[in-house]
């Protein structure tokens, strides 16, 4: 499946967690530079540090541009929002890369530090799961500092597995992308990877 980065509204998901609380996750474009930066500048310093992996004030400048090209060397930014009186507010973010060669899904994932603990982690990789389904992709994996108590915690209740990462300083989480585009259970995304499917079909039989 491509994703149709002429139109990222298309793949926009809306849920409601436990609490009730209505929580979007829509593409991040070039309009997003305040909000996202905002988001990042808010985190806790240790929050921060453990997203980048190092130590700094805000998302530096070169990766803020990468989180914003949207669909760039198959890259993407999802950012989790809340409406408000103002317009949205981001809770959480994350990004992922589709490996084509590797038939793999690699990612990185943070949550503010005032809506640990909800369920929006949960919600994000379950997201991430059909959309890496989507893809055609057949692992998930991302690395994550090994004193990264709450990330791995997330990770196992996700069904990640845990091994050793290149870095003794980080630990790997992987696990195999469990559906196929049939049985995805996001609506929006299983009706992307089916229509995807039909127009290949038609494509190969004309």
């Amino acid at each position: 499946m491509r994703v149709d980065l002429d139109h990222p509204a298309d793949y926009t998901d809306r849920l409601r967690l436990k609490s009730g609380v209505a929580l979007t996750l829509r593409f991040a474009g070039l309009d997003d530079a305040a909000l996202l930066q905002d988001y990042f500048r808010a985190l806790s310093p240790s929050s921060r540090y453990s997203r980048l992996m190092g130590a700094a004030p805000e998302l530096p400048a070169g990766q803020l541009v990468r989180f914003l090209r949207l669909g760039e060397a198959g890259a993407y930014t999802v950012l989790a929002t809340l409406g408000n009186d103002h317009g949205e507010t981001a809770v959480a973010e994350l990004r992922y890369v589709h490996h084509d060669d590797e038939h793999a899904v690699e990612f990185g994932v943070s949550v503010h530090d005032r809506w640990q603990g909800r369920g929006i982690g949960t919600a994000l990789l379950a997201n991430l799961d059909c959309r890496a389904a989507a893809l055609g992709a057949g692992t998930l994996y991302g690395d994550t500092l090994r004193s990264n108590a709450a990330m791995i915690g997330l990770a196992r209740k996700s069904g990640y597995q845990l091994e050793a990462s290149i870095d003794w300083k980080q630990t790997r989480m992987r696990k195999p992308v469990a559906y196929v585009p049939q049985t995805i259970p996001c609506a929006s995304w299983r009706m992307a990877a089916l229509q995807s499917e039909l127009s290949q079909t038609i494509g190969s039989r004309a």
